[in-house]
């Protein structure tokens, strides 16, 4: 039997019309309940700084530093049990992300910790800073670029921890520009410098902690993260 063609009626084109942009509309709503994400704070105080148990530590942070309720992470790790807090160390525009040019060591009143600034006199952990840690901790927010200096901080405790044969943990964080997208040209290898310590993409897609481990195995840091 010969099948003919019969057009469909308008009405049936403007439901299917009406069914997808419905279905579509519903599929680009966020999720009532959206997936938590825990960072490396977070899950170090699920964990109940179990990994620090018996530390003396060095924490690398400043305002970005903190759980998901706000709490800083310095008064997390001072609260903490079975570990010791022995200096903090702050990043540019220092521990409480409030100055411009260079930064300054100090002793911290509230605390009363030395803190020993990463973007002053010098931009790497000297041994005299090192003295009595045995385990670096970097908590800092990273906003996925090549340029932003708080990596190049990172990179160079790395270093200065290998050598020193000081543990490394980097309480990771996502990178708030999704880790995906790469974009931008590669810095050339003979232009490195405190505003891009590898050769990376301007927009490299990865987290502190992945970004930890590229420094490690590429550059041969021998660092113990």
């Amino acid at each position: 039997m010969k099948k003919t063609w019969r057009p469909v009626p308008p009405y049936h084109i403007l439901a299917l019309l009406v069914l997808s942009h419905t279905l579509y509309l519903h599929s680009a709503l966020p999720s009532p309940h959206p997936a938590l994400v825990l960072t490396g704070i977070d899950v170090l105080e699920a964990e109940n700084f179990a990994r620090l148990d018996g530390k003396h530590v060095g924490l690398i942070t400043n305002r970005t530093g903190t759980n998901r309720t706000g709490k800083s992470t310095v008064d997390l790790l001072l609260g903490a049990p079975n570990l010791k807090v022995v200096a903090l160390f702050s990043p540019e525009h220092g521990l409480f992300s409030d100055v411009e040019h260079k930064v300054a060591s100090f002793v911290d009143p509230r605390t009363s910790l030395p803190v020993f600034s990463l973007y002053g006199e010098t931009q790497r952990p000297t041994p005299e800073m090192l003295r009595g840690i045995d385990t670096f901790v970097f908590d800092i927010q990273d906003v996925g670029v090549r340029f932003y200096t708080y990596i190049t901080t990172m990179a160079y405790a790395m270093e200065a921890a290998a050598k020193a044969n000081i543990e490394f943990m980097v309480l990771d964080r996502p990178n708030p520009i999704n880790g995906v997208d790469v974009e931008g040209p590669i810095l050339d290898s003979n232009r490195l410098s405190f505003t891009g310590y590898f050769p990376l993409p301007v927009r490299h897609g990865m987290t502190v902690g992945e970004l930890a481990r590229l420094f490690n195995e590429e550059n041969k840091l021998g660092g113990n993260l």
